[in-house]
């Protein structure tokens, strides 16, 4: 089941040239929605959804609709009794879209500049791409010795500017701050096979790459929900089996990464699962360099992701 509320400016304002789609799950988007209202009231023709996939906590709620009724800007609230999954929250969001052009953010990003809703209508008067995506940027300073590791990996794997995406198109999109011309959604939604963390939002780029026109802008979004070490970790072990929906959607694609590479090099070195413990400790350990924990991490994340590929593997050709 689910609810919304809708302040008076979404019933009685102008018609919308972009919906602003924000899911959340136990984060809360009141700072970001903060921000966007900042924006929203000086700019004409932008409405902002969000959807809790059911999180159901009151306090967050009752606050964003505070926020709600007091603005000018076009709100919408949906609440969702159960979780359902990122990319389920995603389509609802885009099916209540009343706007042509939908940009969706995660509840833990913050425009960087406070010309972002501007310049995503900037980037979409101009008429040369279908889809675009904005980067990110993770905070300059370290927040705390348990999310460090995870600002380390963004600034170095991440956390590039336009012209370095565009020569990798489709592998550097995310969902987090993405948006898209609302037919496409319609035609090539998220696929909701994904479940949990990781690798939805680069296979449906991947899938809309092949026939629409993507377009990477410097428009970031800053990413204030970094991640513990400990949830770090648990993340790429149990993201294994969206890598593999990934990768069987897009092999070809998934050649070219450095990620496969190594996930299939691991395949041929004996007992590699026996040095997971160590790994572990390595990413774990704050007196380690920071550059030999990120080399730990990526090992134990292709570790799992090997593991995955070789089940794969051996049941396929169990069944042939």
């Amino acid at each position: 089941m689910i609810t919304q509320h809708q302040n008076q400016a979404a019933t009685s304002g102008p018609p919308a040239r972009l919906s602003v789609l924000v899911p959340y799950y136990h984060d809360d988007p009141n700072l970001l929605l903060s921000d966007l209202i900042g924006q929203a009231e000086g700019v004409e023709g932008v409405e902002i959804l969000l959807y809790d996939d059911g999180t159901n906590d009151a306090n967050v709620n009752i606050r964003l609709g505070h926020a709600a009724n007091k603005t000018t800007a076009a709100v919408r609230l949906f609440f969702a009794a159960n979780n359902k999954g990122r990319s389920t929250a995603r389509n609802y969001l885009k099916s209540q879209a009343k706007a042509n052009w939908v940009l969706f953010l995660d509840a833990d990003m913050r425009p960087q500049e406070v010309t972002f809703l501007a310049d995503y209508l900037a980037a979409i008067k101009a008429g040369d791409a279908d889809s675009i995506f904005g980067g990110f940027t993770v905070p300059m300073r370290k927040q705390s010795s348990e999310t460090e590791l995870h600002r380390a990996f963004s600034k170095t794997s991440d956390c590039l500017d336009a012209d370095a995406r565009s020569k990798n198109g489709a592998q550097y999109v995310c969902s987090s701050n993405l948006c898209v011309r609302g037919d496409i959604l319609e035609a090539e939604p998220f696929d909701t096979g994904f479940t949990g963390w990781g690798w939805e939002d680069s296979e449906w780029a991947a899938r809309t790459a092949k026939t629409y026109r993507l377009k990477h802008a410097d428009i970031p979004a800053l990413h204030l929900g970094v991640e513990t070490t400990e949830t770090l970790l648990t993340r790429f072990k149990d993201s294994a089996a969206n890598y593999i929906r990934f990768t069987n959607a897009h092999p070809d694609l998934a050649k070219t990464l450095t990620l496969y590479r190594l996930s299939q090099n691991l395949k041929h070195v004996p007992g590699q699962k026996l040095i997971r413990p160590l790994l572990r400790a390595l990413v774990r350990s704050s007196v380690m360099p920071t550059k030999l924990r990120l080399l730990a991490l990526k090992l134990w994340r292709a570790s799992w992701y090997s593991q995955a590929m070789s089940l794969q593997a051996a049941s396929l050709k169990a069944v042939s």
